[in-house]
């Protein structure tokens, strides 16, 4: 599986550059995940502009991303997401589980957001 990780204070910039998100490389997806949440990455934006097919091994591995950053407070968001990509989301039902956006840069935003509303929360 080919990727970048964009490692900054707040979020992890992950893009993937593959055209298909299934059975080949959605493993490889799920350990680079699971392996930045244990090394202390608490929130990842998934940019998947370059994905154009995903099957449902490739949800799968979305769902444990969202899964284990949201157990410990933190934020996953997928950006760019091709029409089939979303359609499937859609017609599984998970875009109600799953933050989406359209842009990376929303997605930075949605992130910032995410860490104020839980330093807040904190305070109280």
């Amino acid at each position: 599986m080919k990727y970048t990780i964009d490692k900054q204070e707040k979020y992890t910039l992950v893009r993937l550059h593959e055209e298909k998100l299934d059975s080949t490389a959605a493993p490889q997806l799920k350990s680079e995940m699971v392996t930045l949440h244990a090394e202390g990455v608490r929130n990842i934006i998934l940019d998947l502009s370059e994905v154009k097919y995903t099957d449902s091994s490739g949800l799968s591995a979305l769902l444990v991303g969202n899964r284990i950053l949201h157990e410990d407070g933190g934020i996953f968001v997928l950006t760019s997401l091709s029409d089939h990509t979303a359609k499937l989301i859609k017609i599984s039902q998970l875009d109600s589980v799953l933050n989406i956006l359209p842009t990376v840069e929303e997605a930075i935003d949605a992130v910032f957001m995410h860490e104020i509303e839980k330093d807040m929360k904190s305070d109280d």
